[in-house]
């Protein structure tokens, strides 16, 4: 049975600036340095001002989530938190796994409490490239069931304008047999160019978790729009979902080498705030 519990967070449009100075034994012992130190950082406070027992959490994919996963799990053993996890990716499922944390699903649990995820970059918006791992669909639609969105990445992925960090393009997650003609419509209505990934390991395309194809669009210099730009991929057929995470976040945890974090809320949330 899945139990919901009702939370509010004030948020503003300013950036919050929060240090955490680690010590040196909590450096040391960790054994986590340089990029890594500020994901995990990021990862253990969201975690930590987030989590709550009775919730039902979207966890999400990729490396950040290695480390909310695991102080997700030490919670749980301390605190005895009682959490219902709903995956967004094979990873995900098994980093619930081997964590011994109770594993759900969206049959079970269709609303969640919170969802917890990394991006690839984030804009000052909080507009999110993800899906460098693949996983951009099932990440959507897990992130567009919970009351709270929350991100959390290292600094290098807090930019002002997407595309500036994450050069490789965006993904777009396609049927199959559609990639072609998708692929010849993206760069004909909007330029740039959309190639079909490949897999590193094995011959051919990657696969998802779906059993799609991905396209890495790189759009032309100076896109802005990119909530239009999101919509006019998403109507052409045989597209199953894109990587732009267009006014979702509600949060945005970055940490940097040293330990410390800073957060961001978006602007546009404090606006419909106001109305």
């Amino acid at each position: 049975m899945c139990r919901h519990w009702n939370r509010s967070l004030k948020l503003t449009g300013k950036v919050l600036r929060l240090i955490v100075r680690p010590t040196v034994t909590r450096t040391m012992s960790s054994g986590v340095t340089g990029v890594e130190a500020g994901k995990r950082a990021a990862a253990r406070a969201a975690v930590d001002n987030h989590i709550k027992t009775g919730q039902a959490v979207g966890i999400g994919s990729g490396s950040t989530i290695v480390f909310a996963v695991e102080r997700i799990a030490e919670r749980v053993k301390t605190e005895n938190l009682q959490l219902q996890c709903v995956p967004t990716s094979f990873q995900a499922k098994q980093l619930i796994q081997e964590n011994n944390l109770n594993l759900s699903s969206l049959e079970t649990c269709p609303q969640l409490d919170v969802a917890i995820d990394g991006a690839d970059e984030v804009d000052s918006q909080l507009n999110c490239i993800k899906g460098g791992g693949g996983c951009l669909t099932q990440e959507k639609i897990v992130a567009s069931c919970a009351k709270e969105f929350i991100i959390i990445a290292d600094y290098r992925k807090d930019t002002t304008d997407l595309g500036t960090y994450w050069t490789k393009g965006i993904p777009i997650e396609v049927v199959p047999m559609a990639y072609k003609p998708i692929q010849m419509r993206v760069t004909a209505e909007l330029g740039g160019k959309a190639d079909l990934r490949m897999a590193n390991r094995k011959a051919g395309p990657v696969v998802t978790d779906n059993g799609n194809f991905i396209l890495d669009w790189i759009a032309p210099a100076k896109t802005v729009n990119w909530e239009s730009v999101n919509q006019q991929i998403k109507i052409i057929p045989g597209v199953l979902e894109t990587g732009l995470f267009i006014k979702m976040a509600r949060i945005a945890y970055f940490g940097n080498e040293d330990g410390s974090i800073s957060t961001r809320t978006p602007p546009w949330l404090q606006s419909e705030g106001d109305r």
